[in-house]
């Protein structure tokens, strides 16, 4: 597993022996970061469901100022570090050790910003609901006005088309995996 492109391109990152982690393979990477480079300069990127940092480290390579690692199992964690060292991404890249609900339900800490302008979430695909997730995160209070979910998923369970006040704004898929973008949805005009 490699730094697809930016700064790190082809830097090799430390990838799972087993199948309790499922890293987002290079090719959904590749298009999943051609369709966020627009806005990745300088943004604040929160990835939720870390596993190994491929989407965090992309991101930093790719021009993101701040990445914030959010992933609670113990060899994930190993690597995660592992790969952070390994980019030199060490001021870059806040690792925070604990379950993704639990970050959500609390207010940031750990050196995190209160929000951000594009947040990943790769959970495992069967055992986490993604509207309840898209709730949480729309509640958490943690995107920014103009930020960006990108939720990937099965294929065959797709997320619904709107969450709290998180709208689907674009699909990709790529194989079984899928890409979801969602955004905020406008407020109401208010009459005068």
């Amino acid at each position: 597993m490699r730094v697809v492109a930016g700064t790190h391109k082809g830097r090799r990152l430390k990838a799972p022996d087993g199948e309790d982690l499922r890293p987002t393979g290079a090719r959904v990477r590749e298009a999943l970061f051609a369709i966020l480079s627009p806005r990745l300069r300088d943004a604040a990127v929160l990835d939720l469901y870390a596993g190994t940092g491929a989407l965090s480290l992309e991101s930093l390579s790719r021009g993101a100022r701040l990445a914030v690692c959010v992933e609670h199992h113990p060899g994930a964690l190993r690597l995660l570090h592992d790969n952070v060292a390994r980019c030199g991404y060490d001021t870059h890249c806040v690792v925070i050790a604990k379950d993704v609900e639990t970050f959500l339900a609390s207010p940031p800490s750990d050196g995190a910003p209160a929000v951000f302008d594009i947040i990943l979430a790769d959970p495992p695909y069967h055992t986490v609901d993604a509207a309840q997730l898209l709730e949480r995160i729309d509640q958490s209070g943690t995107l920014a006005a103009d930020g960006l979910v990108v939720l990937e998923h099965w294929c065959k369970r797709p997320p619904p088309p709107t969450a709290g006040s998180l709208t689907h704004i674009r699909q990709a898929r790529y194989g079984d995996t899928q890409l979801t973008f969602f955004q905020r949805a406008p407020a109401p005009a208010t009459a005068v």
